[in-house]
C-alpha cells in the first residue's frame, strides 16, 4: 500500500502526465477514414476539400455541358472533355492506347495516384471517364465524388478559375482490356437467347417503348425505334439521389432486384450510345460489386443493324420520304 505523500505523488504526476491514449486514437481515426477512402469508389465532398492539397491525388472534372469547367471548378481540377480526350474523333471508339497515354501524362496520372472523377448532371459522363479510365487498368484507384458538381456548389464549397499545374506522369498505355466492354456480337447473343446473360436498358421509358428514337435535339440518332429484346429498363438517374448522391447499397439492390438484376447473371448496361450506360455500369461493377460490361455502340448500332431482332411496344414504324 503507498504511503500518503506517496499516493500523492503519485496522483500529481499522473495529472502532469500527457494524455496519451487520446493523443494516440486521432491518428488511428485518421487512417480508418483514409483506408475507407481507399476502398470505396466514391469519396465525399467533405473528405475531398479536406485533401484538395494532396499531392497524391488527382482531380478531373469531364462535364456535359462546354464552358462549365471555365466558370468555376473544384480547386486543382484540370478538365478533361469527353468528346474529344476520351474517344477517337474520326473513328468511334474510345480513346486508343497513346492517345490515353498523351492524355495520362498530362493529367499527371500514373498506376498508384488516386484520381477523383466529377462532372455536372449527376457525374454521367464522369462515369463515363471512370469505365474508359478501367479499360486501362486505372479500376480501384478512380473514384467518382459523390453527389459530383451538383452536391459541391449546393455546400458552397471553394472553386476556382485557374487552371491546375501538375507535374506530367510516366504512364504508358497497353491495349485496352475487353473485360468491361460488351460489343455487337454480345448482345444480339443474348437477344437470340444464345448467350444466359441480362441486358440493362437505362434509356428513358419513352424510348425504351419505341415512342421515341432519341430526346429532342440529340443529332446521332437509329433507324428503328424500340429495344433489344430481353432487355428490361431502369432509366440511369433512378440510382441517383435528389442532392446528386448516390443512393445507399440497400436501395440501389432493391432497384435493380425489382427488374430481376441481382448480380446473379453477367449484366451488359446499354443506353443509345454509351455514355448514360456507363453510370449505371459503374453503380453495379464498382458500387454493388455485380459482373457489368457497358455496350457503347448501344442502339445508335444495334438499332442500325440490318436483320436483328427488335421488340417496340409503341408500333412504331421507320419511314421516308
Amino acid at each position: 500500500m503507498l504511503r500518503p505523500s506517496a499516493f500523492l505523488f503519485a496522483a500529481a504526476a499522473a495529472l502532469l502526465l500527457p494524455a496519451a491514449p487520446a493523443a494516440a486514437q486521432e491518428p488511428a481515426a485518421r487512417s480508418v477514414k483514409e483506408k475507407a477512402a481507399q476502398d470505396s469508389p466514391l469519396v465525399s465532398t467533405e473528405w475531398l476539400e479536406k485533401n484538395l492539397d494532396s499531392k497524391k491525388i488527382r482531380i478531373v472534372e469531364v462535364s456535359v455541358e462546354p464552358g462549365v469547367f471555365e466558370r468555376g471548378h473544384i480547386p486543382n481540377a484540370q478538365n478533361v472533355a469527353w468528346h474529344t480526350d476520351l474517344v477517337e474523333t474520326v473513328s468511334r471508339d474510345i480513346a486508343g492506347p497513346d492517345k490515353f497515354t498523351a492524355l495520362a501524362r498530362r493529367l499527371g496520372v500514373d498506376r498508384d495516384t488516386t484520381i477523383v472523377l466529377y462532372g455536372d448532371n449527376n457525374n454521367w459522363f464522369a462515369a463515363w471517364g471512370a469505365w474508359v479510365f478501367a479499360q486501362y487498368g486505372l479500376t480501384d484507384n478512380v473514384k467518382l465524388l459523390d453527389g459530383g458538381r451538383k452536391k459541391w456548389e449546393a455546400e458552397k464549397r471553394p472553386l476556382d478559375t485557374r487552371t491546375a499545374e501538375v507535374p506530367a506522369s510516366t504512364f504508358t498505355a497497353q491495349a485496352p482490356s475487353g473485360k468491361l466492354r460488351a460489343r455487337f456480337a454480345d448482345v444480339l447473343a443474348v437477344a437470340k437467347k444464345e448467350r444466359d446473360e441480362q441486358i440493362l436498358d437505362i434509356r428513358s421509358p419513352d424510348e425504351f417503348s419505341g415512342k421515341i428514337i432519341a430526346p429532342a435535339g440529340i443529332q446521332e440518332l437509329a433507324i428503328r425505334a424500340g429495344h433489344i429484346p430481353g432487355s428490361v429498363n431502369i432509366p440511369w438517374a433512378k440510382a441517383v439521389n435528389p442532392d446528386g448522391t448516390l443512393k445507399s447499397k440497400d436501395e440501389l439492390k432493391a432497384l435493380y432486384a425489382a427488374a430481376g438484376i441481382d448480380g446473379a447473371k453477367p449484366i451488359i448496361t446499354t443506353c443509345r450510345i454509351g455514355e448514360r450506360s456507363s453510370h449505371s455500369w459503374f453503380v453495379l461493377s464498382r458500387v454493388l460489386g455485380y459482373d457489368a460490361r457497358n455496350y457503347d455502340g448501344s442502339w445508335t448500332e444495334y438499332g442500325n443493324a440490318v436483320g436483328v431482332p427488335v421488340i417496340n411496344l409503341a408500333g412504331t414504324v421507320w419511314g421516308g420520304k
